[in-house]
């Protein structure tokens, strides 16, 4: 069959669909994320079942190529609007409308109101969702085509944000009612902190522009609260339900009660703060550079000029050519005669001509490594920066180490670089989160006996892997969709329990805790179950193996008003924890804020210790 018959077949095919309207309409639900109700559906099409135009994206694309979209789209509109009406489905109906089909100048703009008149639907209760499926659009047109659809009483949707072409200018022009996030940015949203800054950043701008978000193709219970806790108002997918010919008009009782859990997600983190690339532009001083033809009692006089002048780029005709430094130039001319015969002569004489150039869009680590692997005069004489190969300033080594220390200090507080584990700043984060949203939970500080010691004994090295081995037991022991584990720094960890098995789960901890540690020991320390050194005063100490401290606080909705006033309680339940020898549990069960500040035979009752 040649492409012309081909062509010719499926315009045939299409005009038969439309002919018999051998289209079918199904309706998948949208929720309110904070109550489980259906405020609406959004209406789907599907073409013959014995056809390859079954398929929806085959289906427009057949129409597309044969001329006929305007034609099989109003069919489809009027099919949906027809078995909407006909089934009694609550709340609104979401149908799909192509803004190509929207700005056709033959297209009679008041046929899909007619459809609804016919069929008995108010207007109000009809979401015209835009589908972008082409890159460009004539935006004042589709305004207009817009316009005159809110004028009879319709709203405006946005299907796809972040998917389409232009779908962010198209949100930007034609400011719509609501927007429906891409399926990919939230499927796996709980794993890829990435897509949950991008959520994010539109349920801001949505809040800001008074636009509702509809988040897309939910499929699992982690991307279903997720999307809950970042506020989006309603959401869809596969996990609430599949797209049905006879809808579903309730949701069942157990996805109901997992939206009301009065509990939060566990936000994705990253290994470090990669959200900010530093660049040898942050290094950038303005220093003035000269010529080669610039003579050497210039350069001199520059220099004694400026008792703070360290470095004298040379740069011709905007391109970097060599360094002078201060240092150079003055010891040569402090020997004798060496002034007079080279004063007048080119100040390239006693430059370096081999110096340091970096970009300024190089990123700073990479940049450290390097002056690290280049001769070690340049630490001293700093590097030229560059745009597109021509000068533009000087950066020093002192500020680079300077830039670089901050980057490692901020990074630590949101990742510690040894476990990986979220540092202070999300730690605070998820406190704040769940003292917001009222829930219970317990924290439970973590904290290691016998540890400063053991470093001193088997070195730093043997101590990193005894940080590494708690957080992975620590991880390996939580809900990771529930429980949040952090480092605060050194030997002290925190989790955050939402698990209301989290006694059972501190009781593994410290059982596994227990069979790991020996192995970190020397056989003669392992017999004798520790190990003689010196204290601080230089006392020569018996210490046992390592052991791990769990102080343990519960948190009912209104006890503590913010993350300082826990971490202060628990800590108390820490050092309660240390006080019992071995591998300890110590609950603190007392109500209000800093319980443990004073305690006394009564709180005692109220508290439940463990020692194994």
């Amino acid at each position: 069959m040649s492409a012309n018959d081909q062509d010719d077949h499926v315009a045939q095919r299409l005009r038969d669909i439309i002919q018999h309207r051998q289209l079918t309409p199904l309706f998948q639900p949208i929720v309110r994320m904070q109550t489980g109700e259906i405020i609406g559906y959004e209406g789907l099409i599907r073409g013959p079942s014995d056809s390859p135009m079954h398929s929806p994206l085959n289906l427009f694309k057949a129409a597309r190529t044969c001329n006929m979209s305007v034609e099989v789209e109003h069919l489809c509109r009027r099919i949906t609007l027809e078995k909407f009406a006909e089934l009694q489905l609550p709340g609104k109906l979401f149908l799909n409308v192509s803004p190509e089909c929207l700005v056709q100048p033959d297209v009679k703009l008041g046929e899909t109101l007619g459809y609804i008149h016919e069929v008995g639907i108010n207007p109000e209760r009809v979401i015209i969702e835009l589908t972008e499926s082409h890159p460009t659009y004539d935006y004042d047109l589709l305004r207009e085509a817009v316009r005159h659809y809110r004028a009879m009483g319709f709203v405006i949707a946005i299907d796809d944000l972040g998917e389409g072409f232009s779908s962010l200018r198209l949100w930007s022009e034609i400011r719509p009612e609501y927007v429906k996030i891409d399926m990919h940015f939230v499927q796996g949203i709980n794993q890829d902190p990435i897509k949950l800054q991008f959520v994010r950043s539109i349920q801001e701008i949505a809040e800001k522009s008074g636009t509702l978000v509809i988040a897309e193709g939910i499929e699992t219970d982690a991307e279903l609260l997720m999307i809950r806790d970042l506020g989006v108002a309603y959401g869809q997918g596969y996990k609430i339900a599949r797209p049905h010919a006879h809808p579903i008009t309730t949701l069942p009782t157990d996805l109901r009660a997992l939206l009301r859990q009065n509990s939060v997600t566990i936000y994705p983190h990253e290994t470090g703060r990669g959200h900010e690339v530093l660049t040898a532009s942050k290094l950038l001083r303005n220093v003035k550079a000269v010529s080669p033809e610039v003579q050497n009692n210039r350069v001199y006089e520059m220099f004694n000029n400026d008792p703070t002048l360290e470095i004298i780029p040379v740069v011709s005709h905007g391109i970097p050519v060599g360094l002078i430094t201060r240092a150079n130039l003055i010891d040569r001319f402090a020997r004798p005669y060496l002034r007079e015969l080279h004063g007048k002569k080119s100040c390239t004489l006693f430059m370096d001509d081999n110096p340091l150039i970096t970009d300024k869009n190089t990123a700073l680590h990479a940049l450290s490594q390097i002056i690290v692997d280049a001769d070690r005069h340049h630490l001293f004489n700093g590097f030229i920066i560059t745009d597109n190969g021509h000068y533009i300033g000087m950066g020093n080594a002192h500020d680079l180490m300077r830039e670089i220390t901050q980057m490692q200090i901020n990074a630590a507080r949101y990742a510690n670089p040894l476990t990986l584990l979220p540092g202070n700043v999300p730690i605070d984060e998820h406190i704040d989160r769940l003292l917001a949203n009222g829930s219970r939970f317990c924290v439970c500080y973590v904290d290691l006996d016998h540890f400063k010691p053991y470093n001193d004994v088997y070195g730093y090295r043997k101590g990193d892997d005894v940080l590494r081995l708690t957080g992975r037991i620590l991880s390996g022991h939580c809900d990771p969709e529930r429980d949040f584990v952090g480092h605060i720094g050194g030997d002290d960890f925190i989790i955050l329990f939402q698990s209301e098995d989290w006694e059972e789960r501190c009781h593994r901890i410290m059982d596994v805790f227990s069979a790991a540690i020996p192995g970190f020991y020397s056989d003669e320390h392992r017999k004798k179950g520790g190990y003689i050194s010196e204290d601080r005063r230089g006392k020569k100490v018996f210490h046992t193996l390592a052991t791990i401290s769990l102080g343990l606080l519960k948190v009912e909705p209104g006890m503590y008003g913010s993350h300082h006033q826990i971490a202060t309680a628990a800590a108390d339940s820490k050092k309660q924890a240390k006080k019992i020898p071995g591998n300890s549990l110590f609950i603190d069960r007392r109500l209000g804020p800093y319980a443990v500040e004073q305690p006394n035979d009564d709180d005692a009752a109220q508290s439940d210790t463990l020692a194994l």
